[in-house]
């Protein structure tokens, strides 16, 4: 078992520490749920300032064109982009993940008309499969949305199935589907694919271009640290870009917005999935928050977490397996997202008082803990101390007392 010596020794050696630098971690905190919501990056609260006080207040509506307000969906598209595994122009950020997949699905649907079935497994987040729910019942032309288990997706290609819709890492077990398998079999059956990124998008290689992907989704708020309720972002390789239409469109994703035709004509690109007016405060916190990951390798900063995984996993097991615990999921880490997933009869009581202790992840029902190792500025030591104070929690059953197993709204 690791000692924690070894622990803060791995720590001097990391190639990422200097990048926790960029971030504002509350003294005394062991965050581990940027999986959920990314850390403050340090340089946000200035650029908002900025846009606040210099943009806003004192350039008002000059701002569009003086400080590149109309543009800046599209670069920080671009910055996406490169993190990834996506061509330049083929990103656009904009509106919520959720309004993003309606507008790919519905793009997908249409493209492939003649086909009603959209595939998607068991291991998606439900706010994907309710998107696909909506829209199938709103088209009301015979789309269904069939549900298989993760293991049987790429078996349940068939000629059939249009469209494709997973979320590449399990929010819960952070199993992560072979994307380039899955890809090839939907393009061998004449599918489409869209690949959700919520949980991999600044965690795990983005390979997007390398697999022949057709569509992704992705928000902002968790590994890329954009604050919450950050705008989303959309790919669409650039093959179909001028050849898909999305169900919801807008003057943002006007050839000429500033025409003001009556009738929509689709911007070129990936741009006419741009709807209506983005939300500039976010998008500067956003743009911000994507400069951290400038010279970073993800192959590299994916090894680092799978390392922090498995050390976690193990550390939890070996010190903390005889009150309960047990890891939800496989254990093949390169093969798995940033986070992992601890079992237990009383998880969610757990969870609160290694909250109260300064160490913060979340609850996942019905049995689920849920610790995210955001490598740019998660450090070993970090990994071991939050074992140690679950040991603490466990042992000496801090976690049974009523204000702990009083749920909040948000778990």
């Amino acid at each position: 078992m690791i000692t924690r010596k070894e622990a803060l020794k791995l720590d001097r050696a990391d190639p990422f520490a200097r990048k926790r630098k960029l971030f504002s971690i509350p003294r005394g905190m062991i965050y581990l749920d940027g999986n959920s919501l990314g850390v403050m990056p340090k340089a946000a609260p200035a650029r908002v300032k900025h846009a606040v006080e210099v943009e806003w207040g004192r350039d008002l509506i000059t701002s569009w064109n003086k400080h590149g307000w109309f543009h800046l969906p599209r670069k920080i598209g671009d910055k996406i982009a490169r993190v990834i595994g996506a061509e330049e122009g083929s990103v656009a950020v904009a509106d919520t993940i959720s309004v993003n997949l309606f507008k790919v699905l519905s793009a997908a649907v249409q493209k492939r008309h003649e086909r009603k079935i959209i595939l998607s497994d068991s291991g998606n987040f439900p706010s994907d499969l309710y998107v696909a729910q909506g829209l199938s019942q709103f088209m009301a032309d015979g789309h269904t949305l069939k549900v298989v288990e993760p293991e049987q997706v790429l078996d349940a290609i068939t000629e059939e199935v249009g469209v494709v819709m997973v979320t590449e890492v399990d929010y819960r077990s952070a199993r992560r589907h072979d994307m380039k398998a899955i890809t090839a079999r939907a393009h061998e059956k004449g599918a489409l694919v869209i690949w959700d990124l919520a949980h991999s998008a600044g965690a795990v290689p983005g390979r997007l271009m390398e697999v022949d992907a057709d569509f992704a989704i992705g928000c902002t708020y968790k590994y890329l640290n954009g604050g919450p309720g950050a705008p989303a972002f959309a790919f669409i390789h650039p093959r179909l870009q001028n050849e898909v239409m999305p169900a919801l469109v807008g003057w943002w994703g006007h050839a000429k917005p500033f025409a003001f035709a009556q009738s929509f004509e689709p911007a070129p690109g990936v741009t006419r999935l741009q709807c209506g007016t983005q939300p500039m405060l976010n998008m500067v916190a956003l743009d911000a928050a994507m400069d951290a990951y400038r010279g970073v390798d993800m192959v590299k900063l994916h090894a680092k977490a799978a390392r922090q995984c498995q050390m976690f996993a193990e550390l939890a097991e070996e010190r903390c397996g005889k009150f309960g615990i047990s890891v939800h999921g496989g254990r093949d880490w390169a093969a798995r997202g940033s986070h992992v997933c601890l079992a237990h009869e009383e998880a969610y009581a757990v969870m609160q008082a290694l909250i109260s202790r300064k160490v913060i992840g979340d609850f996942r029902a019905p049995n689920l803990m849920r610790f995210g190792f955001t490598p740019l500025y998660v450090g070993y030591a970090d990994v071991y101390d939050a074992v140690e104070h679950l040991y603490v929690v466990l042992s000496k059953r801090l976690w049974d007392k009523p204000k702990f197993k009083a749920k909040a709204a948000v778990t």
